[in-house]
């Protein structure tokens, strides 16, 4: 017969797993750094490459977690969208995302259920520049915000409001 006192300390030690599982408080104090290059268009399709051009434009505002930077759409050469995240800073977390937000921004974390969203992948660092491929078929002109948002809680930590190019 198994003592209380082993049942009290078993299942102590599985709630204790799956908190931590669950919000991976290391996490709070393991930044991940990502610094990648502007990427450059398909050489086979011009002698000269074009310049990228700008499709819309935004500053991060904080929601939940501090978080700052500026995320651009850009058309490159090859006629590839891309989402880039510059100067970009935010919290580290469990299952964050990079979510385009068919709204014009993003104030409370019910208008990113609601509105819509692409999803455009997990977070590749929670501190530097990064790209996210924006998939053809999306509309910009419904699509105006970039949100980082934690799946796992459905928490919005910073949004930037995308204003279209002129």
């Amino acid at each position: 017969m198994v003592s209380r006192r082993r049942i009290i300390t078993i299942s102590t030690a599985v709630v204790a797993v799956g908190a931590w599982y669950a919000f991976r408080p290391e996490r709070l104090f393991v930044n991940k750094t990502v610094n990648e290059t502007f990427p450059a268009g398909s050489q086979a399709q011009a002698a000269v490459p074009a310049a990228p051009t700008t499709l819309a434009t935004g500053r991060f505002h904080t929601n939940a977690h501090e978080t700052k930077g500026t995320a651009t759409v850009y058309r490159i050469a090859d006629g590839r969208r891309i989402l880039r995240l510059e100067q970009f800073e935010t919290s580290n977390g469990p299952d964050v995302h990079v979510y385009l937000v068919a709204a014009a921004d993003v104030q409370q974390d019910a208008t990113v259920k609601t509105a819509g969203f692409v999803d455009l992948g997990s977070i590749k660092g929670n501190r530097g520049d990064q790209n996210y491929d924006v998939p053809a078929d999306v509309d910009l002109a419904k699509y105006r915000a970039a949100t980082i948002w934690c799946r796992r809680f459905s928490v919005n930590f910073g949004t930037a409001p995308l204003a279209a190019a002129r």
